[in-house]
């Protein structure tokens, strides 16, 4: 059985090509909706976070014989974990990660490290800022820039409701909040920076299948800065940008082990 560690819409098509050929594939996401995913292409699906101890069980309990991690760009808590399971439990580990984005910086665009950066950044800029990170890392702006003068924060973020009790506890009022599931046209980003008067736009560097270009193409072209927040640097190993790799690199630890 190979364990996928997914909850995105590239991570549940490279399940089902570890399934197309010819593996048992059990998968592992966070979130309900991630589940109704799997569920809806008949993928067996674990939910909740795992930590490396938890996951080295999982492992040993279902006879998993390779960790594929095909989690977010940004979720390296869960990348550090699932890498530290798969040595624990002595079984492979292979990262499949979409393909970066070229990013040309420019007067318009800048990249930063970080969350906190970027979150700095913004507050010396001021203006009506639209982050379209989600919901994880919210407090990190909000603490800096609500209530800062002359800043407005629109947050962007999925229509759940934990999302939006977090605004709530944040201080971001109703007004301020886009509640709406992606992937975002550049049109409709056209549209929602019009609405809100946006100054300035942060994003994260989630790669195509994120809609990242679709963000600052519209940016760009309504001459709207951009700060675009740089993925984690992890050392993976064995790491792919494409399902073909990810299943090559299966089949041959599988064939050693025969």
């Amino acid at each position: 059985m190979i364990l996928v560690l997914a909850g995105t819409s590239d991570a549940r098509e490279l399940a089902i090509g570890i399934r197309s050929a010819g593996y048992e594939v059990l998968t592992t996401v966070v979130t309900e909706s991630a589940a109704k995913s799997m569920d809806a292409e008949g993928l067996p699906v674990l939910i909740g976070r795992l930590t490396a101890e938890a996951m080295k069980q999982l492992i040993e309990e279902r006879g998993i014989r390779i960790v594929a991690d095909a989690t977010h760009p940004f979720a390296e808590e869960a990348s550090k974990n699932a890498m530290a399971a798969a040595e624990l439990a002595d079984v492979p580990y292979v990262r499949f990660e979409r393909q970066s984005l070229s990013i040309e910086q420019g007067a318009l665009v800048t990249t930063v490290e970080d969350y906190k950066q970027a979150a700095e950044l913004a507050a010396d800029k001021k203006g009506n800022i639209m982050l379209t990170t989600g919901s994880k890392t919210l407090k990190i702006f909000a603490d800096r820039l609500v209530g800062l003068p002359d800043t407005r924060l629109i947050a962007r973020m999925l229509p759940r409701q934990d999302n939006m009790e977090k605004c709530d506890e944040l201080g971001i009022d109703q007004k301020n909040i886009v509640a709406m599931q992606g992937p975002f046209s550049k049109e409709l980003n056209k549209a929602l920076y019009a609405h809100y008067n946006v100054t300035l736009m942060i994003t994260k560097e989630s790669g195509k299948v994120g809609a990242v270009d679709e963000k600052l193409e519209a940016a760009l072209e309504m001459g709207i800065p951009s700060i675009v927040i740089g993925r984690p640097s992890l050392a993976y190993g064995d790491y792919y940008s494409d399902f073909a790799g990810v299943i090559q690199y299966i089949n041959e630890r599988i064939q050693k082990e025969t």
